[in-house]
């Protein structure tokens, strides 16, 4: 893996090293150049990131899943990702098709976990109005840290406690059966999870873009192409002036990019 931008002393470096810049950086690098942004007083903040991989025609899945169209790189973010965060917030129908598990706990990063007061792995957020999940699975009945459904006023009362049953923490986040995306991330944050990741789906991440909550974007594009009418990265309504995010850094290994853009 090679570092494309910001260009510094260190990238410059890297290149004269033929082995290093070719070879796999350790997570702890992985680590550092994905570390979470700090407040004022170098404290956390909260700061919601989106991980997202699409192909160079725009596909954000092949077949209903992610894992065709990404690669080895690719997982090794997407596992640092996670062992950075708190929480990861994910989509009902996601969570159907890519066959959710609880987020494991990694050697790796346990002592840097524990020392940025962390659980041993991120707890698992799910969106979902109806409640229309399998309460029977993993995900709820037997996770590290237990499993957060976020739901709207309104969820069916079995399903409810049909959720609180298997061990899930229900929190009420919109009205209706509608979850609103700016109290999801207000009520993740009064939980204490403040370093937010969001894996999508595509209707998810777009109801956060819509409704400006969305803090950055990590978004691997693969160097692949589908055709079809797989979704995009982000779906649902458009917002009226597209939103500007700037490039925060972007990598590359084997034709794979790793983008990082900010909310300036």
């Amino acid at each position: 893996m090679r570092r494309l931008f910001p260009v510094t002393d260190e990238t410059a470096a890297r290149a004269l090293d033929q082995g290093e810049r070719t070879g796999e950086w350790s997570l702890a690098e992985l680590a550092a150049a994905y570390a979470y942004p700090t407040s004022g007083d170098g404290g956390p903040r909260t700061w919601l990131r989106a991980n997202m991989v699409s192909t160079l025609d725009g596909a954000a899945q092949h077949d209903g899943r992610s894992q065709p169209i990404s690669c080895a790189a690719d997982m090794r973010v997407f596992g640092t990702l996670r062992a950075l965060a708190d929480v990861v917030l994910v989509g009902a129908e996601t969570v159907r098709q890519e066959g959710y598990r609880p987020a494991r706990a990694r050697t790796e990063f346990a002592a840097a976990r524990e020392a940025a007061g962390q659980g041993p792995a991120p707890a698992i957020a799910v969106v979902s109005g109806s409640l229309d999940l399998d309460f029977s699975l993993p995900l709820y009945t037997s996770p590290l840290v237990p499993t957060v459904v976020l739901t709207g006023a309104d969820a069916p009362a079995d399903r409810v406690a049909a959720a609180e049953r298997a061990g899930a923490r229900v929190v009420v986040a919109g009205e209706g059966r509608r979850v609103d995306p700016v109290r999801a991330v207000a009520a993740l944050t009064g939980l204490g999870y403040v370093r937010q990741l969001t894996e999508g789906g595509p209707r998810l991440l777009g109801q956060l873009v819509a409704a400006g909550v969305l803090d950055e974007l990590c978004l691997t594009l693969s160097p692949m192409l589908t055709a079809g009418d797989a979704q995009r990265i982000a779906g649902g309504p458009g917002v009226s002036v597209p939103r500007r995010f700037a490039l925060a850094s972007l990598l590359e290994e084997d034709g794979f990019l790793f983008g990082r853009y900010r909310r300036p």
